[in-house]
């Protein structure tokens, strides 16, 4: 049995890069090898910022072909097509033979059984699965035609100890791998895996990607356990640094505690989104002044850990200057610099945006009887925190700044609150508002983005959602249906578009009200999916419910799920089925309800009678519904006619 290694050789790589080559790459080659019926016992694919490492063990020297026949053309056909089929089998056509099967008369090929080197299948299998591979981002370089996430140096490729020799693009594979250190790349030659790892192992690299992570994480554990810091890693920016890096070093660092007395928010989008560092907090959620470097080298003389102290002092002295000046700006004062924010270039700005939640705020608070005045305060300044300074230095902090802000200018909890959680939920997976005023605010918010784009003709497509209306729809819904809400979702899309119209916004879609119901009810089939409901059941629920009751239709079909499940169900189903496989049998039509005349028991008989009395009990007040609101003459008339 054989061994195969190959790894492709870059400059630094993004870690969602290497995470998207690494999956890629692994299913195309497996499904290339098992279309090759070549078994294997281990597929290993490894990733450093440098490297793509792909092992396999166990594989044959040589791939046995059975004899076998296999069907061609069929008889009759141009005289090339016959003989492109006996040459794509490496024979003449006078090997062929005629066959009579159901289908007609086939030409027919006899296929001798024989032994092929794998490694012959392999240089042409490696390059086929690189090509393979898709990047969300690419680049070209020098003169090379060549599309890779970040430019490709070099391809390592050994089987059973022997350099595998392919072309790759403008690359022909070696039997070396590389080292750069201190601006020197040192080559090494490999003729198999053990080696090929002792080597990088020599030179302080943790090839596979998980252990790095256990290796980074543990250090990180220990700290926390010396600082009785018992929150869990964060398990993103561990994935995320674990991939940043291939010689980790874990240092600790600190800041000056004057700045504790920023939020934690501000304080953790400093260290953690923009710089990658792991914080440290109490079981009280108090932020310490000590934070978590990982690089990727020794820092025997402390100057990685003060230059990168240096950094977090000087974003750190930025956001505390923006913290003082923002704080003392009047939240309600700054409504009128949204007039310079565009929310879209045909929907009018941020500012416009604010009104029709204020004008919502009041709508949404009848159907579920809130406090006008909380929602339309909370609306009013829902998006004043977008022209601080310091929102404008951390985007990723919008709303949750409002909410400190709307607080020290004392403006009530629930209120404030709102301000923060309106923007909720962030992603599929993330909590929604549970809050009164938080809800209603997050619910009209997302469905006037929805019904402004619906409005001027930007709907998402099947591949593109620039918008993230998507989500936006799946945000609006799961926050209906978590916290119990019976929103008459036709009126409220209704009345935004009404507001929308007397801004000024040209309406380019007149079925919106339509379009958006039929968009929320797909979505709905991802929520329940997200349940692990059956697709039948979700589709069957979905198709048969035709108003704008959400909560309605989740509790449905969560019903329907149980039921089905159940021995009465499956019966119920079962039944079901019987009974109409034999009227299709029997093809039964009837449009005019049971014959009388087949009736053999009186029971039958004083049933179909009841029956008809509460028809036509039903079908009289029907047609006098109708003529309500029917000039009299017209009344008048079908009485006389009656």
């Amino acid at each position: 049995m054989c061994e195969l290694i190959i790894e492709l050789f870059s400059e630094e790589m993004p870690p969602n890069l290497q995470i998207n080559a690494r999956n890629q790459f692994k299913k195309l080659f497996s499904e290339n090898l098992s279309t090759l019926k070549l078994d294997y016992k281990n597929f290993e694919i490894y990733s450093t910022p440098t490297r793509l490492t792909t092992l396999i063990h166990g594989l044959p020297d040589k791939i046995k072909i059975l004899s076998s026949e296999v069907k061609g053309p069929k008889v009759g056909v141009p005289k090339s097509v016959v003989e492109n089929f006996a040459k794509s089998k490496n024979l003449n056509i006078n090997d062929l033979y005629e066959k009579k099967i159901d289908k007609g008369n086939f030409y027919f090929a006899k296929i001798k059984g024989r032994e092929i080197r794998t490694e012959d299948e392999l240089i042409k299998s490696i390059p086929k699965c690189l090509n393979g591979i898709s990047w969300k981002k690419s680049m070209r370089w020098s003169n090379y035609d060549l599309n890779w996430g970040r430019p490709l140096r070099s391809i390592l490729a050994i089987f059973n100890k022997k350099h595998l020799k392919f072309k790759y693009a403008h690359l022909e594979s070696v039997n070396f791998t590389f080292l750069e250190e201190d601006a020197e790349i040192k080559q090494k030659k490999i003729i198999d895996f053990n080696q090929y790892e002792k080597f990088l192992k020599n030179n302080e690299i943790i090839l596979d990607h998980n252990k790095r992570a256990k290796f980074i994480s543990d250090k990180i554990q220990s700290i926390y356990k010396s600082r009785s810091c018992k929150k869990p890693i964060d398990q993103l920016l561990l994935l995320e640094v674990s991939n940043l890096v291939d010689k980790p070093r874990v240092i600790l660092a600190d800041f000056d505690k004057k700045y504790l007395k920023l939020p934690n928010e501000v304080i953790k989008s400093t260290l953690q989104s923009h710089q990658r560092y792991f914080t440290l907090t109490d079981e009280r959620e108090r932020m310490s002044n000590e934070f978590i470097i990982v690089v990727n080298k020794q820092d025997s003389k402390k100057l990685i850990k003060l230059g990168n102290e240096r950094v977090v002092e000087a974003r750190l002295s930025d956001a505390n200057f923006f913290w003082d000046k923002d704080r003392s700006l009047n939240l309600i004062k700054q409504i009128n610099k949204l007039k310079k924010v565009t929310f879209y270039e045909n929907l009018g700005t941020i500012y416009e945006k604010t009104q029709r939640l204020r004008k919502m705020a009041y709508f949404i608070s009848d159907q579920l009887n809130l406090n006008k005045e909380k929602v339309e305060v909370a609306a009013s300044v829902s998006k004043s925190d977008l022209v601080s300074g310091l929102v404008g230095e951390f985007p990723e902090l919008q709303g949750v700044m409002g909410k400190y802000f709307a607080l020290s200018q004392g403006f009530e909890e629930d209120v404030s609150r709102a301000i923060s959680e309106h923007y909720l939920p962030i992603s599929i997976s993330s909590s929604v508002p549970k809050k009164p005023i938080s809800y209603a605010l997050s619910i009209i918010d997302k469905l006037d983005t929805l019904v402004g784009f619906y409005l001027i003709n930007q709907k998402p497509t099947s591949s593109k959602d620039p918008f993230a209306l998507r989500r936006a729809c799946i945000g609006l819904l799961r926050t209906i249906i978590e916290n119990n809400l019976v929103i008459k979702l036709r009126d409220l899309i209704d009345y935004s578009i009404k507001i929308y119209l007397d801004q000024g916004v040209k309406q380019l879609n007149n079925e919106v009200n339509k379009d958006l119901l039929v968009f929320s009810r797909e979505r709905m089939k991802n929520i329940l999916k997200d349940k692990r409901i059956r697709t039948d059941i979700i589709e069957a629920s979905i198709s048969s419910h035709l108003n704008d009751n959400f909560l309605e239709l989740y509790k449905k079909t969560l019903i329907m799920n149980r039921f089905i499940s159940k021995d009465l169900g499956k019966n119920a189903v079962s039944t079901y089925k019987r009974a109409s496989n034999i009227l299709d049998q029997e093809k039964i039509v009837s449009n005019n309800g049971p014959d009388a005349v087949l009736f053999q028991h009186e029971e039958e008989k004083e049933l179909f009678e009841r029956i008809n009395t509460i028809r036509k009990a039903f079908t009289l007040k029907e047609e006098k519904k109708k003529l309500r609101g029917t000039p009299k003459a017209i009344v008048r008339h079908k009485t006389i006619n009656r």
